[in-house]
């Protein structure tokens, strides 16, 4: 998982190690991102689940108030389509003040251009993907 700034350059990644991604990864890389800003910072996040990913936070106190206070969520443009129309009309982007002509696929194009990794990393060991990795980053 990637946490990407507007400019869809890469903040930091998260290496999974258990399938799927769980809200921990996204909540990790933000409260990460957060560490780095200053206390007057407010930042868009645009997440495929940013409307569940809000409600944990909210629901379970998953994130410090001085956090969750400045984070305003959205739902990146081609999955907030799969989601029901009253989530839509809260969590799309350009329904959201602040995210002007995002589309929160950012992270999308980053795999697309890291393809071409899969089938040499496949079979490897980690010691060899993380060279790998750092070779072409």
């Amino acid at each position: 998982m990637a946490l990407l700034c507007c400019h869809d350059q890469v903040l930091w990644l998260v290496n999974m190690m258990s399938a799927g991604e769980k809200q921990h990864y996204a909540l990790t890389l933000l409260k990460r991102l957060f560490e780095h800003l200053p206390s007057k910072f407010t930042i868009g996040c645009l997440y495929d689940i940013g409307c569940q990913l809000e409600r944990s936070c909210q629901k379970w106190s998953l994130l410090d108030n001085s956090i969750l206070s400045r984070l305003t969520f959205a739902i990146s443009v081609f999955h907030a389509c799969g989601h029901q129309w009253p989530c839509q009309l809260i969590y799309h982007p350009c329904k959201c003040i602040g995210f002007g002509l995002s589309d929160g696929e950012g992270c999308e194009r980053l795999w697309s251009c890291l393809k071409f990794l899969i089938p040499i990393l496949h079979v490897s060991g980690v010691h060899f993907s993380l060279f790998m990795l750092k070779e072409i980053g």
